[in-house]
């Protein structure tokens, strides 16, 4: 996805952007009747009965203002519930809902559709064959707006719900993961890239890496016969004393721009590039359900699910070849030990008193190290420390001998 792509995709996520395309199909079609009126026969305009169109309009505006400010009322409700219930990290992806968005500029087009309408009516710019038009465009309006209402009112059931917002995580890293270019290290620390030589693309500001146009990266080293090598990769805290990028070769200030200007940097991280993000962002939800005002173990066994799901999928993608990188840039691997701790490691230290939770827990790093051996002993680390953790914070010692055997169980110590 090049750097343009990835702008028009954030565009046409934001909230306004449907509702403006639903304001403008709304007026275009209240005022079809003016452009389009003459091309209906007077005869078929007097038997349609159209006469009603007045009033109709008039109630469509009174009752999808209403309908707009309540759906406008339950999302801001949703987001302040996930805030503040859940994680602030997860809001961003019950903003960037579809069927919501689509919900409220519906509500909204319906309602600026009725005002163009009545306006164009009370000054005599329809005729009595423009009101045909504008009676069929008051049919179709109102069908689009019960078949948005039967969606709205079985989405907004379960809109912002903990079970939602963990099911929306889960499926944003599961899509990071299928558009990720960078292959996983099980084994092993990603090498460092030896800095001789080389010339570092530094960044202008302090900021969070969302995304890398690798295609724009392949051209410019073309262009320049260079090889480069990224360091920076999305979700990864750019700093103006540490490089983006290590270009091998001498080059001037103009390809630094150009390589600095293929880094897209936002305050915030994104979920579309980033499955470490993700995976981040289940553990908070974990460790919110975990602490003594919720107490909600259930919660954390749900995301240690969805986790584990995660980092199935990463595991699988280490083999799939369908992105290619261009041949002049490299790209360091993900250590799947990062990973692990940023998921794993929350959820042991704040559920390492809950029997259950500790339970689930291994169960799932077992089945993650069945699936790859090659990783067996990176996976197995990461439950020993959370058997530490559970054998400290237990009080019972049959919790103890319950999580220990638990773990031999699950990788056959």
């Amino acid at each position: 996805m090049t750097r343009w792509q990835w702008l028009l995709r954030l565009v046409t996520r934001r909230m306004w952007f449907r509702a403006a395309l639903m304001c403008g199909f709304g007026g275009a079609l209240a005022l079809a009747g003016a452009l389009v009126g003459h091309t209906i026969s007077y005869h078929f305009a007097a038997t349609v009965g159209s006469k009603s169109v007045d009033s109709i309009l008039t109630m469509l505006a009174s009752s999808m203002l209403a309908v707009t400010t309540f759906s406008l009322t339950a999302m801001v409700s949703a987001y302040a519930g996930a805030t503040s219930t859940i994680t602030p990290r997860a809001v961003q992806l019950l903003i960037d809902d579809s069927t919501a968005q689509n919900a409220l500029a519906t509500f909204l087009g319906s309602f600026l559709f009725a005002i163009v309408g009545i306006v164009a009516l009370s000054t005599g710019l329809y005729g009595e064959t423009g009101r045909v038009i504008l009676f069929f465009g008051t049919i179709l309006v109102i069908l689009m707006i019960v078949v948005t209402l039967l969606r709205w009112i079985e989405h907004i059931a379960r809109f912002g719900r903990v079970s939602d917002t963990i099911d929306r995580v889960e499926r944003a890293a599961m899509a990071a993961v299928e558009r990720m270019a960078v292959p996983l290290a099980l084994d092993y620390a990603p090498p460092a890239v030896a800095q001789s030589g080389m010339t570092g693309v530094p960044a202008s500001t302090m900021a969070r890496v969302t995304h890398v146009d690798i295609a724009l990266l392949g051209e410019i080293a073309d262009a320049a016969t260079v090889d480069i090598h990224l360091l920076a990769l999305p979700g990864r805290l750019a700093e103006p004393g540490r490089p983006l990028a290590l270009i091998a070769g001498a080059v001037d200030e103009a390809v630094l721009e150009k390589v600095r200007q293929a880094f897209t940097l936002a305050h915030q991280r994104a979920f579309d590039h980033d499955p470490r993000f993700g995976l981040v962002v289940l553990s908070e939800i974990a460790s919110r359900a975990l602490s003594p005002a919720v107490n909600d173990p259930g919660t954390a066994i749900a995301v240690i699910e969805a986790g584990g799901r995660v980092l199935l999928r990463l595991l699988d993608h280490r083999s799939d070849g369908r992105t290619r990188l261009p041949a002049r840039i490299h790209v360091p691997p993900t250590a799947l030990a990062d990973l692990l701790d940023d998921w794993c490691r929350p959820i042991a230290r704040d559920g390492a008193a809950i029997v259950e939770v500790g339970v689930r827990l291994q169960k799932t790093l077992g089945a993650l190290a069945r699936h790859a051996p090659a990783a067996r002993h990176v996976i197995a680390r990461e439950a020993l420390d959370a058997v530490k953790r559970a054998r400290a914070a237990l009080a019972s010692e049959a919790d103890r001998d319950l999580i220990e055997r638990t773990h031999r169980a699950a990788f056959g110590a």
